[in-house]
Parts: structure tokens; sequence; C-alpha cells
């Protein structure tokens, strides 16, 4: 059942399911809280109380914020948490990966550890030798254009390529959800300040992070011409991180490989809790 939360500029919708340690999931932009619908029962049978959340603009969260930053986001989830009682394990993918990194490091009582899906957490230059690997033309082009023209139709195509090889089995009612929330002028326009907002506020926190971390990337994803090195420059960055790389995945590991990246998020909780017991 979907719950809302006031905070200053609008209200957040999440959903809890299960009992036990608490675990805040966040989704990337252009998405809502259904992108982890596979992952959800997973981390409810293991024993923990789950709190899949719609980030502000999208799902059923409201749209016309002033702001769509990873610095807003933290504030929404932090809020989310405190909310529900926390600490938490925050995951967060994508953009919500960056507002992962800012939430443990501005407001370390709240979390126990972060998971990081795809980040997008460390300001992004585009080099040479990204340009040569054809699947970041694609994806990158097609994200260029969906940012200047709010088209749909160029989403759905970025989509496409976010996933390479496996798909889920409700592909198609996955991108007939997509593209009724995107033809919403106001959730296009969340998902176009979201994806022209810096990620230096998020880079800038990086060394604050004291908590554990896991950062999960995907070997085929669009966003980076080498995911590999972007994880690894992550994880240097960060005191008490590591990396995880699941073959074949591209941008939405947690969709598309969900048991793979449930077994991932599994383990790193049960670390978590023995570390913080030790």
């Amino acid at each position: 059942m979907t719950e809302f939360l006031s905070v200053d500029g609008g209200t957040i919708a999440y959903e809890v399911t299960g009992e036990g340690p608490l675990v805040v999931l966040a989704h990337g932009m252009g998405d809502s809280r259904a992108s982890y619908r596979f992952v959800v029962p997973q981390l409810v049978t293991a024993g923990y109380r789950v709190a899949n959340v719609d980030l502000r603009g999208c799902g059923e969260s409201s749209t016309g914020w002033p702001a769509y930053s990873r610095t807003a986001i933290a504030g929404d989830l932090a809020a989310v948490i405190r909310h529900l009682g926390g600490p938490a394990v925050l995951v967060g993918q994508s953009i919500s990966g960056g507002a992962a990194t800012i939430v443990a490091a501005t407001e370390p009582e709240l979390v126990n550890g972060i998971v990081e899906l795809a980040p997008f957490t460390r300001n992004q230059a585009i080099k040479l030798s990204d340009l040569r690997v054809k699947r970041y033309r694609a994806g990158m082009t097609r994200l260029l254009i969906t940012g200047l023209l709010g088209s749909v139709k160029a989403w759905l195509s970025y989509l496409e390529v976010a996933y390479p090889g496996r798909r889920p089995a409700d592909w198609d009612a996955q991108m007939d959800r997509i593209r009724r929330e995107m033809s919403e002028p106001a959730k296009m326009k969340a998902m176009q300040k979201m994806g022209t907002s810096s990620a230096a506020d998020a880079g800038a926190h990086l060394t604050g992070v004291r908590c554990p971390a896991l950062i999960i990337e995907g070997s085929q994803d669009p966003d980076w011409g080498d995911p590999r090195a972007e994880g690894e420059a992550i994880v240097a960055a960060m005191p008490d991180a590591t990396l995880e790389l699941i073959e074949g995945a591209g941008h939405y590991p947690h969709t598309q490989y969900p048991d793979e990246t449930s077994a991932l998020i599994l383990a790193f909780l049960s670390r978590t809790a023995e570390a913080k017991r030790a």
C-alpha cells in the first residue's frame, strides 16, 4: 500500500513491506519504485523491512519541485529513513546512488551502509576512449536527445540500449508503464532537470562516507565507456567500499539481473550487520 510523507516542497510516495532491519530502495531518473519489483520480495523473504521509494517527480510522488539535484533527493531519502525510525541500509541507483553518498556522509547516524547500483556519484567528463565504445555513443546520443527535446521516444530508445541482452519477462509491460508515466509533461520535466544536474555535490562527499559501501556496476552499462573503471574510481575515493561487476548487465542490474543483484545486496547486508555487532 502506498504511503506518503510530506516534506518541504511536496510529498514522497513509498511502500513498506516485510519486517526486520530497515532497507530503503531508491531508483533512477525516468523510472519509479517499480524498477525494484523483483528485488523487494527477495529482501523481504530474507527478513528485512523494505521501504521502496518514488523519487521526487517520479511515480506517485508529487511533481513541480524547485530542485532535482542529488542533494535535494538526499534530503527526501533522509526524511523517509527518519520517519521510519532508521537507521537503514540505503540502496540507490544511478542519480540516487549519488544521493545515497550524500546521506551517508552528512547524516551518518541514519545509515548503516549504502549500496550504489550504476551510480552517478562523481562528476563526469567525456573521454576520447569512451567515444570509441559503440554502446556508449548510442546511449549518450539518446540521452542527449531526451534531455534537449523532452522526447519520450528517445528515452525508450535509450532503455533499449541500457538493457543489453537479457530483459525482464514483463519487458513490454515495463515499457508501456514508462511510456505512460513519461508522457506526463511534469514527469518529463523532472527527468530533464535530473539529467542536467551535476554530480559534483555527491563527488564532494565521497571521502566523507565512513559506513560500509558496495558499488555494483554492469559490465555493459552504456553510461560509461568503461563501467569497471568508473566503479574502481568510486571505491578508491571511499574509505570502506567494495566493487562488484555483473557481467552482461547494463544500467539497470536490479531489474535485468535481479537474482544476482539481490544476492550481492543480501551478502552485503549480512556483512554490515556482523561488522556492526563487532
